[in-house]
């Protein structure tokens, strides 16, 4: 039943009430662009598996993935072209940008690869330009998602980050988790444990 119930909620998260208010009452708009930040392993299959509920008003779709991830981009173009089969005008596009930050990496060396990668991440989030960031863990998602708070801040490109924890992340938050719960529009969970230890966060039991 929670996943029926998250399906219909999660549309309906990712647009503010601004943006639908603007798109009923005032002149037609284009639909609104996303920007999907991939990770290596599961992370991608659940973030396609939350696209998967979207209608064809999320286009067109950025996917953005580490230069180091060999497994996203076949997932990716299978989800897309599956996709094309149902919706005729779908867009989308694939960029890569460094890794911020390998597994078991030192905390020294992180600092200095997510500042490389947002050198990467800042001129392509500007060119994008999305209305949408949806993310859910990766350590790419960091440096893209800090290069469109400095995008809003600036006053150049105001952009809604949507962030939803992976499933596998039980009691604690994944080191993204916990430094995105602090600037993330939307911060959803997906076990009670953590909307509990997270008063911001919204609770949707499992979604994917």
């Amino acid at each position: 039943p929670w996943l029926g119930a998250a399906a219909l909620l999660l549309p309906l998260l990712l647009i503010p009430a601004a943006l639908l208010a603007r798109r009923r009452h005032g002149p037609r708009t284009p639909p609104l662009s996303l920007l999907v930040v991939a990770g290596s392993g599961g992370h991608t299959t659940e973030i396609l598996r939350l696209l998967s509920c979207l209608s064809d008003s999320y286009s067109p779709r950025h996917y953005i993935l580490a230069d180091s991830d060999k497994m996203s981009e076949a997932k990716i173009y299978s989800f897309e072209q599956k996709r094309a089969e149902t919706f005729s005008n779908s867009q989308f596009t694939l960029d890569r940008i460094p890794r911020s930050r390998e597994v078991r990496q030192s905390w020294t060396s992180s600092v200095v690869t997510t500042v490389y990668s947002m050198l990467y991440s800042l001129p392509l989030t500007y060119k994008l330009k999305p209305d949408l960031i949806l993310c859910n863990g990766p350590g790419t998602c960091v440096p893209v998602c800090i290069c469109a708070l400095l995008l809003g801040l600036l006053g150049l490109k105001r952009a809604i980050i949507v962030y939803v924890e992976s499933i596998c992340r039980v009691e604690t938050l994944s080191l993204s988790g916990k430094i995105l719960y602090y600037f993330s529009d939307y911060f959803i969970v997906q076990w009670p444990a953590l909307k509990e230890k997270y008063p911001k966060s919204v609770y949707l039991g499992r979604i994917v």
